[in-house]
């Protein structure tokens, strides 16, 4: 394992094992995690990126009990399947692992008693719905009801997917069985309680001390703390999740929310012990990021922190990088409507890096939602990805292989303004672009590369190489290390692109070899033997985004 430079763990949010990934997923959480972690690789750091699928709680055993399967079938079938769709889209993980890990369940049941043993932990007697048509109690996810906030319908009685509330037992309006529609009665149950409410003080600290934080973010946690922050109530009465490590508690299992984000932690552990390394130390020595989408900023401000300063043994996250929702030509995504499209539809219709790209350029580093729109997506590869950055690419190439057998000329004249201020941009646009990596703007990192692209562009048209071939050789050199150091920003974006670009330059070590702060340098030199070019990027036909807009209609 790499031991240069920082530590950097890097996490996603788990997806639930019960459907598929869709684009609203990989918008707000991964891809902006996998940019990051290939930036970090480039950079030399010692990175790790991991996630997992969360396998407990109530939606998995819904979708079981609908299927006729075992949980446990439910969760092998969609952890390999989301595996699979994540690998094609060039997600990088280190580990993607399960929450119902051996390693996952142990670590939950020690944060568990050690949160007991200090005291954060009670036990109370509340009256749990319950349906008699069902014959069982009704955790949050068996109940669905109207939001007592927003008044949203339909909603799981743990919280809105609308505004984003939390719910406590019994606050959610209407409320009715999710499996058969009855109207639940309540009966006495004993649960555990997680005492958030005690952690206030020492959460505010943290807000106010932590200048990583998306400012609108800390601002409206810290208004939910000055409200008032209720206990939680961290057990369930259902037979699918982490045991409650009581005797007489057997019948009990932890709520899903409390064991999830544990498995960032003890994905990481699994990872790193592989790897000889003491994951304890490495954990509580690095840089902590959690990437995830604004539903959930709730249980990560605010459940995940306070179980760590509970136990005390693992570092608190240094960023949480949070970003809106995905919405489709204007309209929430909508599987029951049809209002949809999976990361495996795309994946069946476009390549990977056109939705890479698309997505990184319209989504911003805040919490504002974004729109995919199909005739924006057909505008941008056409005129962007294909017309500006394949085209400069392209030209360069095969001008280099057809007027010089493939072979770097060397320069033959001194260079003039056009050339200076072209080898100045060259220099600076390392720095540039890796500022706003630095502060995980993606989309403003990868909006300087389009425009360092278009300056490629215009420096070689001006040029005009086929006019004047002793002119040329200036132009040339200068543009194929711009074309290398193309390859290298756009790793991170277009890993897929960035390695047919690399081979296309014939350079027989990795990007990585070569690195982040290799970019601004002139590593290609004259007399260097390219591949025979190939077009980087095919423009999309508008009959095929038609027929996506067609999809949607129907």
């Amino acid at each position: 394992m790499n031991k240069l430079k920082k530590r950097i763990i890097i996490t996603s949010a788990l997806p639930y094992a019960n459907g598929e990934i869709h684009l609203g997923h990989v918008t707000s959480t991964y891809l902006p995690a996998d940019i990051f972690t290939r930036f970090h690789r480039l950079k030399g750091n010692n990175v790790i990126h991991v996630c997992a699928t969360d396998d407990f709680g109530t939606p998995i055993l819904i979708k079981a009990e609908q299927e006729g399967k075992t949980p446990e079938e439910i969760v092998d079938y969609w952890n390999e399947v989301d595996r699979k769709d994540f690998q094609d889209f060039g997600i990088s993980f280190d580990i993607f692992y399960k929450t119902s890990s051996i390693e996952n369940i142990k670590l939950t049941q020690y944060f568990f008693l050690k949160l007991l043993e200090k005291g954060h932990i009670f036990k109370q007697t509340i009256m749990q719905p319950f349906c008699e048509k069902c014959k069982s109690y009704l955790p949050d996810r068996y109940i669905k009801g109207t939001c007592p906030y927003c008044k949203s319908i339909d909603q799981y009685s743990d919280g809105c997917d609308n505004c984003g509330k939390i719910f406590q037992l019994g606050e959610i309006l209407d409320a009715h069985c999710a499996m058969c529609g009855s109207k639940p009665i309540t009966k006495e149950s004993e649960h555990y309680f997680l005492k958030l409410s005690h952690f206030s003080d020492e959460l505010s600290r943290w807000l106010n001390l932590n200048k990583n934080l998306q400012p609108e973010v800390k601002n409206y946690v810290l208004k939910w703390i000055e409200d008032g922050l209720k206990d939680w109530d961290i057990t369930r009465d259902i037979p699918w999740g982490v045991p409650v490590p009581l005797k007489e508690a057997r019948d009990k299992v932890l709520y899903g929310w409390f064991d999830n984000h544990l498995c960032y932690i003890s994905t990481a552990l699994k990872h790193l012990s592989s790897k000889k390394v003491d994951g304890k130390i490495f954990w509580n020595s690095s840089k902590i990021y959690h990437f995830i989408g604004k539903d959930i900023v709730y249980h990560h401000y605010l459940f995940l922190t306070a179980m760590r300063m509970g136990v005390g043994e693992f570092k608190l996250p240094d960023f949480i990088p949070t970003r809106g929702h995905l919405i489709l030509q204007g309209q929430k995504f909508s599987k029951s409507r049809g209002w949809y499209v999976s990361l495996r539809d795309f994946l069946n219709e476009f390549p990977p890096d056109y939705l890479r790209y698309y997505l990184s350029i319209i989504t911003p580093y805040e919490q504002t939602d974004v729109n995919f729109d199909w005739d924006e997506f057909y505008s941008r590869i056409n005129n962007e990805l294909v017309a500006n950055i394949g085209n400069f690419i392209y030209r360069t190439l095969s001008f280099i292989w057809s007027k010089f057998n493939g072979i770097v000329p060397e320069a033959k004249e001194e260079y003039n303004d056009l050339d200076t201020s072209f080898e100045r941009m060259i220099w600076d646009i390392e720095e540039d672009v890796g500022n706003c990596m630095e502060k995980i703007e993606l989309n403003k990192a990868l909006k300087k590369i389009l425009e360092f692209s278009d300056h490629c562009n215009k420096y070689f048209q001006k040029n005009e190489p086929w006019a004047n071939e002793r002119r040329s050789t200036n132009c040339l050199y200068l543009s194929i290390n711009a074309v290398r150091s193309l390859a290298i920003l756009l790793e991170p974006f277009l890993p897929f692109s960035a390695e047919r670009i690399w081979k296309q330059l014939n350079i027989h070590e990795s990007v990585y070899e070569h690195g982040w702060d290799s970019i601004s340098k002139f590593m290609i030199k004259p007399g260097h033997r390219i591949s025979k070019p190939e077009i980087l990027f095919k423009k999309i036909e508008y009959e095929d985004i038609k027929r996506q807009k067609d999809k949607l209609k129907s």
